[in-house]
């Protein structure tokens, strides 16, 4: 028999942040028949866990204590290397160890903590998610995985209850998959919530124009979800508006990086940084609409 701390196949596992992401991904896997111990900078958030069968710690040295797989779900890098190396619990994990880093962080900074990592013996893999709370609660998120293949062929079973995962290249690469991916969320984002003022300006129905344009070349999840949310008029969180900032500056400063121009990216990140500073952040993303008609004089939509 198995102690409370192991899984189904023996491996245990650390979940460090129990956020609005973290929360439902460490259900999936306490679901799928893990052994996980949670802990969350705010304990409130990890607490509601134990009633699903997680284990509470109080520290993260204490969560990794034992634990065969560490995955950290958290804020930006910052809070990354704080609780990885600030707090310890890099130190209290032991050779052989596995961490995967679902955070959304710039690559340089993953590849940093690999090599940290990697002087311990320790493993690591960088692999954000995409497909927001809905995705992490139904487990079907788009995982973008950097690492060692063998160290991700490894991991399967853990990513299997939490999506599908996909290995896009070396360490860091994960990371840069998600910038990617966000570039691509915030470009359809401004380019669905322009559309949206041009409807309304000419006395169309929004809600009919995105009614009548599914299922087209201009198709897609944002439309779907978010151009919903712009005919509801609905901007709680979601993905924040912060958080979509954060990946598009790191977008930005890995472009410049390489060298690369990237002008519909640099546009929509000056509109995000805008509305972002404005007191905006904890809006959802697709809240970008109120300020592209506060630009244009045209607060409020129709239905």
């Amino acid at each position: 028999m198995t102690s409370s701390r192991e899984g189904h196949d023996g491996r245990r596992i650390a979940f460090l942040g129990t956020g609005l992401m973290g929360a439902p991904m460490a259900r999936r896997l306490l679901g799928a028949g893990f052994a996980v111990t949670v802990w969350n900078r705010d304990a409130g958030k990890a607490e509601p866990l134990a009633g699903d069968g997680a284990i509470c710690a109080k520290t993260p040295d204490d969560a990794v204590s034992g634990a065969d797989v560490v995955i950290t779900m958290l804020t930006n890098a910052e809070a990354v290397k704080d609780v990885l190396f600030d707090r310890g619990a890099a130190d209290a994990m032991t050779p052989g160890t596995t961490v995967i880093d679902m955070s959304s962080i710039a690559p340089h900074f993953a590849r940093d903590h690999s090599a940290r990592l990697a002087d311990r013996g320790i493993h690591h893999v960088d692999a954000p998610v995409s497909g927001g709370v809905v995705g992490a609660e139904a487990g079907t998120l788009a995982i973008m995985a950097g690492g060692d293949k063998d160290v991700v062929d490894r991991l399967a079973d853990v990513f299997a209850p939490m999506g599908r995962v996909t290995r896009v290249g070396p360490g860091g690469a994960g990371q840069l998959a998600k910038l990617a991916n966000q570039q691509i969320v915030a470009v359809t984002i401004g380019a669905v919530a322009e559309a949206m003022m041009l409807i309304e300006a000419g006395g169309g129905s929004q809600a009919a124009f995105r009614d009548a344009i599914r299922g087209g070349f201009a198709e897609s999840r944002i439309l779907e979800l978010h151009g919903k949310r712009m005919v509801e008029r609905q901007f709680t969180p979601g993905g924040s508006s912060s958080n979509q900032l954060k990946d598009l500056n790191a977008a930005m400063e890995t472009a410049n990086a390489l060298s690369l121009s990237l002008p519909l990216t640099a546009t929509v990140h000056a509109e995000f940084s805008e509305f972002v500073a404005n007191g905006n952040g904890e809006k959802d993303h697709s809240g970008l609409l109120l300020h592209l008609e506060e630009k244009n004089a045209r607060p409020g939509g129709k239905k």
